[in-house]
């Protein structure tokens, strides 16, 4: 029995001998630096029936034409629903949706979509509310999570988008979604299993929770390497300097402890956009 012991303390001390050799030899060899991603995200929180969403789109994209390091960012769109509890109405107009929303007369919401389609306009945009279908958008929204996967997430958005505010589609029905997802490539077949199997619910109901832990407000919601916000559809030039001072800052490898948040016209849920 001694033997045996005197026994296992030498195979310990010769373990630890071993250990202490391998850290001494790690310590030796040199360190690999962590590296940062090569590219600043921009996430973007939208909602693809948001009227300020698109035209916000298109403003930042006026503002990123313009930014000289443009190859450096990655813009990622997030899922958030205005009117998560409504039904998809293909018998009932925009105007009677909003009406009935928000307790104002058609004459009130004719009025302020008129006042919303001046302003998509100004930045080269053609709504068409005559047309547009009353849609719930949780399926729109697993589709562009099944459009990320294939690195077409932005033109999936941009689809969307000109199917709702101008083509007047029905952007809740899987054959709208089919069509816009063959223009992207992406087979009806897979669109079909991933909408039946709701392969991206979780995602959707992520990229929503999020918004609300970071104190999204209504959209859109722009986010600029978690460092900078802008709120609404503002003018490309606000999105231009946030998008520079974001860019100096991820390249020098600064940190910020809160966000801070410009604010301008957004939609709010179950309110008016104003």
């Amino acid at each position: 029995m001694k033997n045996l012991s005197l026994g296992i303390i030498v195979w310990c001390l010769s373990l630890t001998a071993f250990s202490q050799q391998k850290l001494k030899q790690k310590s030796n060899e040199p360190k690999v630096e962590n590296t940062k991603s090569t590219k600043m995200k921009i996430e973007i929180w939208s909602d693809v029936v948001c009227p300020f969403c698109y035209i916000g789109k298109r403003k930042f994209e006026t503002a990123l034409a313009q930014f000289e390091f443009k190859d450096e960012i990655e813009i990622v769109w997030k899922s958030y629903q205005l009117m998560p509890e409504m039904q998809t109405r293909t018998d009932l107009s925009v105007y009677q949706m909003l009406a009935d929303a928000k307790g104002i007369s058609i004459e009130q919401s004719k009025q302020m979509h008129e006042n919303v389609v001046r302003m998509a306009s100004q930045v080269g945009l053609n709504y068409n509310f005559d047309k547009a279908v009353s849609a719930n958008t949780f399926s729109a929204h697993q589709f562009l999570h099944l459009a990320k996967t294939k690195n077409k997430q932005n033109e999936a958005e941009e689809l969307l988008f000109s199917a709702y505010f101008t083509e007047g589609k029905n952007i809740d029905d899987i054959n709208t979604l089919k069509e816009i997802g063959q223009k992207l490539e992406i087979s009806p077949e897979e669109v079909e299993q991933a909408l039946n199997n709701k392969t991206y619910e979780s995602a959707v109901q992520s990229d929503i929770l999020e918004a609300r832990n970071i104190g999204v407000q209504g959209v859109p919601f722009f986010v600029f390497d978690r460092k900078y916000a802008i709120s609404g559809a503002q003018d490309s030039q606000t999105f231009l300097s946030s998008l520079r001072k974001a860019h100096k800052e991820w390249r020098e490898n600064t940190s910020k402890s809160k966000l801070e948040t410009k604010e301008g016209k957004v939609c709010e849920p179950n309110k008016k956009c104003d």
